[in-house]
């Protein structure tokens, strides 16, 4: 159950993150609009990101596995800067800050799906591999 959670959140947040770059073009091409969708996107993917937060910190009470904190924890941070510089018209910062988080997001993404949380769930695919 709580791997399901753990996945669902990383997912939804990686959605939301890979939306960003997209609203940001609209803004550029010309639609003042793209503005408003990329800064309620940033509301999206900061709140996602502080739930994720919530998340790892509920897996590794209950798993033991300290990496999905700590990952998040400087995802946090990093999108907490993003979202600021964002805010100040910072652009130096803003886009490669972005680059890197979405980066990031999708590096983890990729890890939550493929690696497993637990030894348990690594010698059960084992066990029905080796059957």
């Amino acid at each position: 159950m709580l791997r399901g959670v753990w996945r669902a959140v990383v997912t939804a947040h990686v959605v939301a993150v890979l939306g960003q770059p997209v609203f940001a073009g609209v803004y550029l091409s010309g639609d003042f609009d793209g503005l408003g969708m990329h800064a309620a996107g940033a509301d999206v993917v900061t709140s996602l990101c502080l739930v994720q937060l919530v998340v790892a910190i509920v897996v590794w009470a209950r798993l033991r596995r300290s990496w999905p904190f700590y990952v998040t924890l400087a995802l946090a941070v990093a999108e907490t800067a993003q979202y600021f510089a964002g805010t100040a018209g910072a652009l130096w910062l803003h886009v490669p800050l972005g680059v890197f988080t979405i980066a990031a997001v999708v590096v983890l993404f990729t890890a939550v799906w493929l690696r497993p949380l637990d030894r348990r769930e690594a010698l059960d695919r084992r066990e029905a591999v080796d059957a």
